[in-house]
């Protein structure tokens, strides 16, 4: 679930080379090692003396990701705003072609995206002690749009509540009434507009087109189980199983760049850079003035009149602040990196979703096994590449939902994403069998995690400790996910396609057994999120107030998935989207949008869990 960072895991695999991919995870990007051995890692803070022989911009945007898009288009509507976007990665089209770039466009070519280094940071963590020390893959975006060209496209908002709990941890004004105006004005559904939905925004959202029947078992299914069928789960009524939204437009992915970059290159006050790895802010006091990168072997520096905004995402944008010296004051001097601001928030609150997939083997060969050999796959892909149609343009979860793990839970807190076909490895290694399966975990775990410098060199990904399944409640949680997953597969509406458990198997059935296989088999969705909270500037671990502004700094704000006080319940795609679009307002000065009131479902009893 790639969002900002983004959003779901691979579901159909167009990709060959999985071996290759690997290898290339296991050695690291070998130009990346190239790089560090020049690196020198000596601070150089630089002053406005120097501002005489140095290119200038109103806004300095670090990352043009899910929010560094956004911001780039919103802030550049004023023709007195000049803009610089700078980008680690690439463009995401070869010579501007859509074709060229298809393992970005195409939907179901997802895992293309998980295999490439090019577009991909390719993070891993600590090994996690609570999930038998196995070591976790983050794949995160590194290229125009961010994850959101890497991520499955699943278009999830998350709870109201989500939204009003932030407000009651210390961000003002960003409660669901201040919030959903956002979601609306980024949208643009296929199916028209409403209090929920958007109808003009640059961000299209669809339904899936393949009507499976897979699909259709699974949400009737989940109501011959007890639990509602939802028209619109980032509408009024998120409980419940129904068809997902998707950012998928015209049979291509629709990130951030197609929906916000690229309609406004030819804006004289926007420029954009690429293949430019930022290494530091340069502040003059307490100032953030610029910030200082590397492009073809060449270190560079640009200077910011007005702001520095970050938008590199939950793992980049709190490496950069503790690399200029903005973090734990004990952690930086370690590392001998001067000290500008103390804020031992900086990397800490680390949250994620942890998810699973439970699989049963289908009597009917009408899952995607059979597209995912190689004489169906060109087939595939000449049809997409002639017309954009077909089981090309989808990523093909296009049903899923959300349920309460028990009574007593105030908003759904477990989320399903149901695909017909078996994933192994998140999709690197080819399905064996027909299959179908159901991707579920819990939506507000109580583990907490962090990230920290591994080095003083921007060229070494920092040490990440999410601190998986920590705590109890965490362990019941999935404990659960299991349990109601294979209660909706027995329904009646699966008979005419059920056949064995794959996965866990009809041998795990004790809470241990289900415990150890949570164990062994658990994994990140790939929504890091909450490493710079926003809060009030009160709270000892808050990061940005609820301006975004960083505390203590001035000209400084961080602007992505990493400023979320806590995970949402859903995919991180949309709200870091929304949070870009309502801080854009915020560096505007425009008064912030609103709709108080907004009707929430309620169920008719928490006494139960359905």
């Amino acid at each position: 679930m790639l969002s900002a960072a983004a959003s779901g895991k691979v579901g159909f695999n167009m990709g060959m080379g999985v071996g290759r991919c690997v290898s290339a995870w296991l050695r690291g990007s070998p130009n990346a090692l190239n790089r560090r051995r020049d690196w020198d890692p000596s601070p150089k803070y630089s002053t406005t003396a120097a501002k005489s022989s140095t290119p200038s911009f109103n806004y300095v945007i670090v990352g043009a990701g899910s929010a560094g898009c956004v911001l780039a288009n919103r802030l550049t509507e004023d023709p007195q705003e000049s803009v610089l976007l700078l980008e680690a990665g690439p463009k995401d089209r070869t010579l501007g072609n859509v074709r060229l770039s298809w393992k970005i466009h195409m939907p179901a070519a997802l895992t293309y995206n998980l295999c490439d280094d090019k577009v991909n940071w390719f993070y891993h963590t600590l090994p996690q002690e609570h999930v038998n020390n196995r070591v976790m893959y983050w794949p995160r975006g590194r290229v125009w749009g961010g994850s959101s060209s890497l991520n499955a496209m699943v278009y999830i908002r998350g709870h109201g509540e989500d939204y009003n709990r932030w407000q009651r941890e210390g961000a003002e004004g960003w409660d669901y009434d201040h919030c959903l105006p956002y979601f609306r004005k980024a949208q643009c559904h296929e199916l028209g507009g409403d209090r929920y939905r958007g109808d003009s925004g640059p961000l299209h959202v669809s339904r899936g087109k393949t009507n499976h029947p897979l699909h259709r078992a699974f949400i009737e299914a989940g109501q011959q189980a007890g639990y509602p069928f939802t028209n619109d789960m980032n509408g009024f009524q998120q409980e419940g199983l129904g068809w997902m939204d998707m950012t998928i437009y015209e049979g291509k992915r629709w990130s951030t760049a197609s929906a916000y970059l690229r309609p406004v290159l030819t804006r004289a006050n926007l420029r954009t850079e690429v293949q430019c790895l930022t290494t530091r802010i340069l502040f003059d006091g307490r100032r953030a003035v610029g910030v200082e990168y590397t492009q073809n072997g060449e270190k560079k520096q640009v200077f910011a009149e007005k702001e520095v905004i970050l938008s590199g995402g939950a793992i980049n944008s709190p490496q950069l602040l503790m690399l200029s010296g903005v973090g734990n004051a004990d952690d930086l001097k370690q590392l001998d990196i001067p000290v500008v601001q103390h804020l031992p928030g900086v990397g800490s609150n680390l949250q994620d979703h942890l998810e699973l997939y439970v699989q049963q083997q289908c009597s009917q060969p009408i899952t995607l096994y059979k597209a995912q050999k190689p004489f169906h796959m060109v087939k595939i892909g000449l049809e997409w590449l002639l017309q954009y149609t077909g089981y090309g343009a989808t990523a093909h979860l296009e049903s899923g939902g959300f349920i309460r793990s028990r009574g007593g839970v105030a908003h759904p807190d477990i989320q399903f994403h149901f695909l017909p076909s078996q994933v192994i490895d998140h999709g690197r290694v080819a399905s064996k069998i027909e299959a179908y399966q159901v991707h579920v975990g819990p939506m507000r775990s109580t583990s907490i995690g962090w990230l920290k410098l591994k080095s003083a060199s921007p060229l070494d990904h920092p040490i990440i400790q999410p601190n998986y399944l920590s705590t109890d409640t965490d362990v019941w949680e999935f404990r659960e996910c299991v349990k109601l997953s294979r209660e909706i597969f027995a329904q009646k509406a699966f008979d005419p396609f059920r056949g064995p458990e794959v996965q866990p198997g009809p041998e795990c059935q004790s809470d241990a057994e289900i415990d150890a296989f949570v164990r062994d088999k658990a994994d990140s969705a790939y929504h890091p999120s909450c490493t710079c909270k926003m809060g009030s500037p009160s709270d000892p671990m808050a990061v940005v107030d609820p301006e975004t502004r960083v505390l203590g700094l001035e000209g400084l704000r961080v602007v992505d998935a990493s400023i979320m006080p806590s995970v949402v319940s859903g995919n991180l795609n949309a709200p870091t989207i929304m949070i870009a679009e309502k801080a854009a307002d915020i560096i505007r000065g425009r008064p912030a949008l609103g709709d108080p009131g907004v009707p929430v479902y309620q169920p008719g009893s928490l006494e139960t869990q359905r």
